[in-house]
């Protein structure tokens, strides 16, 4: 599908783009809030700036992708890729990454505030300056991952558990 008919049908109304091939497409600044592009094809596409706020990305292939100051509010991101994205000041708040891979994403600056990071993928990101506040992050592991002067005083993770709930407060002391 070629960008002019995709935006010609989301402006008509369509939402559902599940699958489309989006390959190296501009799509700067587009407002593109509710939309379906489960199992898409977005790698290398330029969404900077795009309204993608309550979109379902399940699925969809979004590597080397720009997304700086992207809003993905709200997002279903589970099992995406998102290998060597730029997700720099994104807004990721109350997205659900559960599975994604950001392997060497970089993050910097992003908002992922309420974001559910659960089985992430994320060896060499970048999370510098990112905020991570009352994020669920389980089964995560954050050892290799860039993540000076990120704030996000209180992070669940079910996996430092409490035997009766499975889960507890940890704090990370980020600041």
């Amino acid at each position: 599908m070629d960008i002019q008919q995709f935006l010609h049908e989301y402006n008509r109304g369509d939402r559902n783009f599940s699958g489309v091939r989006l390959h190296r497409v501009d799509l700067r600044g587009a407002t593109l809030s509710g939309i379906d592009l489960s199992g898409a094809d977005l790698s290398q596409a330029d969404l900077s700036g795009a309204d993608l706020s309550r979109a379902n990305l399940e699925r969809a292939n979004v590597t080397d992708a720009e997304l700086i100051g992207a809003d993905l509010s709200g997002a279903n991101l589970k099992h995406i890729n998102l290998i060597g994205a730029d997700l720099e000041r994104a807004n990721l708040v109350g997205a659900d990454l559960s599975y994604a891979d950001l392997r060497t994403a970089n993050l910097e600056q992003a908002d992922l505030q309420g974001a559910i990071l659960r089985e992430v993928a994320l060896s060499g990101a970048n999370l510098s300056h990112a905020t991570l506040t009352n994020a669920w992050v389980e089964n995560t592991d954050l050892t290799p991952v860039e993540l000076d002067d990120t704030s996000g005083n209180w992070v669940r993770s079910s996996d430092a558990g409490d035997a009766a709930t499975g889960s507890r407060w940890i704090s990370w002391g980020l600041h």
